[in-house]
C-alpha cells in the first residue's frame, strides 16, 4: 500500500497557512478544523515551513501571549520533510516514527504541496492491511 492509496481514500485537499499569518491566525484555523498542522505555503503552493499545535504552545511557552501576534515564519518549521505518492505505508511510518513528527506532507514531482498524511492516516492503513494479511492466511488454512 502507497501513500497514493492513502489520498485517493482521504482526499488531497490540505489546510494551508501563509508566512505572514499571525500565530493567532494558525491557532483558530487549527481549532476551527480540529486539526494538528498546517502547510505553511507561499502564493505558487511551494512549500515554506509547517507549523504544529506544538510549536505554537510552544512558542507561548516561551514568548507569553504576545507570541499570537507574530508571524507563523517566525515560529515554523523551514526543513520541512515531505513524501511522495510512490513510497509505501511502512517506509512513512518509519520516517514519521523516527523523526518523531505526526504530519507529513506530501509533494509532486516540480516540490509543489499535493496532499498530507498523518500517522492516524498511516496507521489505520496499515492495521487494514494487517487484517486482510490475516483473513487471507485463515481462509488459506482453512481451504488446506
Amino acid at each position: 500500500m502507497t501513500v497514493a492509496t492513502i489520498l485517493a481514500e482521504k482526499g488531497r485537499e490540505v489546510a494551508v497557512t501563509a508566512p505572514s499569518e499571525t500565530l493567532r491566525g494558525a491557532a483558530n484555523q487549527l481549532a476551527e478544523r480540529k486539526i494538528g498542522a498546517l502547510v505553511v505555503v507561499e502564493d505558487d503552493n511551494r512549500i515554506v515551513g509547517i507549523i504544529s499545535e506544538r510549536d505554537i504552545v510552544r512558542a507561548i511557552a516561551e514568548q507569553g501571549a504576545d507570541a499570537l501576534q507574530t508571524p507563523v515564519e517566525a515560529t515554523m518549521t523551514r526543513e520541512v520533510v515531505t513524501c511522495v505518492d510512490e513510497e509505501t505505508i511502512n517506509d512513512v511510518m518509519a520516517r514519521m516514527s523516527q523523526r518523531r513528527f505526526r504530519h507529513l506532507p506530501v509533494a509532486n514531482m516540480r516540490g509543489r504541496l499535493d496532499g498530507i498524511i498523518s500517522i492516524g492516516d498511516v496507521v489505520k492503513r496499515r492495521i487494514m492491511q494487517v487484517e486482510l494479511e490475516a483473513e487471507e492466511l485463515r481462509s488459506y488454512i482453512s481451504s488446506a
